[in-house]
């Protein structure tokens, strides 16, 4: 295990000004949101879309590594060159999602288990020698009544667990992904509680599996009140919310912190991305990995028309300098008017 390059790597996709663009959806997740747009779901619409983000012009200023699908990270550019070679010809980090998804967990009605263990290893050497620095794994928690169990919390840990060893002893930087659902009712401070929970299991686990915390980035969900919860949660009081739970849970030896969007949008993420960032000083660098949250409108822009590849351009360009800006507190709602 080479540890000063992972730790290196690690330190280089938490980047002050920079974040993580997760382009890593699935051929079923990616057909629902080409549907949004009118769009077929077609291996060339999908290789022409990512080809669109990652040569964006001047977006490798705010976009520090790029999560990849296994159909990405084996697609090439118009002009022939791999998916990685692009990405880090333009100092972006590749990356690549090695999970095969959450399934139901045998026995615990509502509540999920990650896949994809078995051959990991073998995969991750394959997904080395195609050019990814980094890997993903995604845990899913779900809120309800009684849940989540304590079976579920450990499962989980100890998948993400396995999974980030794995990733180090192939020299890769794991993104630890447990995500606490935003679906549901629930209030913030009932949020709080499971994230809390979840943390501390997870990095239980890792020091159980000797993880070197400062070669690894964490991708927790932030805290807020649940889609249906009456009460809705404001930027200051979920920028307060995660911090401190992330001060309870997160050892400050893990070099960054890189948040998902979950069912936010685009303007919710930079917004509560920006409080976190402008009145809390922490260990780590909080930054951002989005998916809808930087992709949605730059999608919307294109819907798989050649002629407006360049408004989509635009558009992806802006929603990651909003949020290179939000990486400093410097984020403010009357900067979207240049996206207009």
């Amino acid at each position: 295990m080479d540890q000063s390059s992972m730790e290196s790597t690690a330190r280089a996709m938490v980047a002050p000004g920079k974040g993580i663009l997760a382009a890593d959806e699935s051929t079923g997740t990616i057909e629902k949101r080409f549907k949004t747009a009118g769009i077929a779901n077609t291996e060339e619409n999908r290789r022409a879309y990512r080809e669109l983000l990652f040569t964006t012009p001047g977006v490798e200023e705010f976009i520090s590594g790029v999560i990849l699908y296994d159909e990405t990270i084996r697609q090439s550019t118009r002009d022939g060159r791999s998916m990685p070679e692009v990405l880090s010809s333009r100092g972006i980090i590749p990356g690549i999602k090695v999970d095969k998804g959450a399934k139901d967990m045998a026995l615990f009605a509502g509540e999920k288990i990650t896949e994809g263990l078995d051959g990991l290893r073998e995969r991750l050497a394959e997904y080395r020698k195609l050019g990814a620095r980094f890997t993903k794994w995604r845990a899913v928690i779900t809120i309800g009544a009684g849940l989540p169990t304590a079976t579920c919390l450990r499962a989980n840990a100890e998948a993400l667990a396995r999974f980030a060893a794995l990733s180090q002893e192939a020299a890769l930087v794991p993104i630890v992904e447990p995500e606490v659902l935003m679906d549901g009712d629930h209030s913030l401070a009932r949020c709080e509680e499971v994230t809390e929970a979840t943390l501390g299991e997870v990095f239980r686990a890792l020091a159980r599996h000797r993880i070197v915390l400062e070669g690894m980035v964490l991708k927790p969900n932030m805290v807020v009140a649940g889609e249906q919860s009456p009460v809705k949660s404001d930027a200051k009081g979920v920028a307060e919310a995660t911090v401190r739970c992330l001060r309870r849970c997160v050892p400050s030896a893990v070099p960054g912190i890189v948040f998902l969007s979950g069912g936010q949008t685009e303007i919710q993420a930079t917004e509560n991305l920006n409080a976190m960032n402008r009145g809390h000083h922490t260990p780590w660098q909080l930054s951002f990995s989005y998916g809808r949250a930087l992709q949605a409108s730059a999608l919307g822009a294109w819907r798989g028309i050649a002629t407006n590849l360049a408004a989509a351009q635009k558009a992806f360009y802006h929603r990651a300098q909003m949020n290179s800006l939000a990486r400093y507190g410097q984020y403010r709602p009357e900067l979207e008017k240049q996206a207009a």
